[in-house]
């Protein structure tokens, strides 16, 4: 029984890196996707501050699915959720003003789709404990998607790696990068790419298990 329940838990933790993957697979958040991932220090402060906003909410709504009425769910998930971006801006401007950069996207995490999404869609129906796991692996998996994006697009781009505290400079690509790819057109041609690489390597999972039933 209690392998039954982890093997649960362990699945709502890492659905959202690959099989239910908030950008690749259900494709959510692009904007900000897109837009922060042309470096990895932006890219990495966007996705933690998405999984601290992500795992916060839907351990509230989770804790409050039984008081909040169906007819005003939407405005009270919204609140719930604005109440903890406010508090990651406050905590970026007070403590991690290089990240002032992500401007109207840290506020917009307000409307991100996917925070929004699973407290509609999981939150608001299912425990606290399955609820806050189900937020940080959704978070992870965000994260991890904008770090792969920002990775290619910055080293090949610029020829660099933007670390919090430190910039790594790569031969060769920092003196003849592909500018192209640090720029928009080059967010949505990396990232077709990498959609079509997801969809391979889930039509060949796919085909494996058919052919083994």
């Amino acid at each position: 029984m209690n392998k039954k329940i982890n093997s649960a838990y362990l699945q709502e933790a890492s659905k959202g890196l690959f099989k239910e993957n908030p950008v690749f697979v259900l494709m959510l958040g692009l904007c900000p996707t897109l837009s922060m991932s042309a470096q990895v220090d932006n890219a990495l402060g966007m996705g933690i501050a998405v999984t601290f906003v992500l795992v916060c909410s839907n351990i509230i709504i989770s804790l409050l699915r039984s008081l909040i009425k169906n007819s005003i769910r939407i405005p009270a998930f919204i609140v719930i959720i604005a109440s903890f971006v406010t508090i990651v801006e406050l905590v970026v401007k007070a403590y991690i003003p290089s990240l002032s950069v992500l401007g109207v996207y840290l506020p917009l995490i307000t409307v991100n789709c996917i925070i929004l999404g699973r407290a509609e869609a999981f939150a608001s129906k299912n425990s606290v404990l399955a609820s806050a796991l189900d937020g940080l692996g959704m978070g992870i998996g965000f994260t991890l998607s904008m770090l792969l994006l920002s990775l290619i697009r910055e080293i090949i781009g610029s020829g660099s790696i933007s670390l919090p505290f430190a910039k790594i400079s790569i031969p060769v690509l920092s003196t003849h990068p592909v500018r192209v790819l640090s720029l928009a057109p080059g967010a949505m041609l990396v990232m077709g790419l990498l959609l079509a690489l997801f969809n391979v390597i889930k039509d060949q999972k796919k085909t494996r298990k058919e052919a083994k039933v």
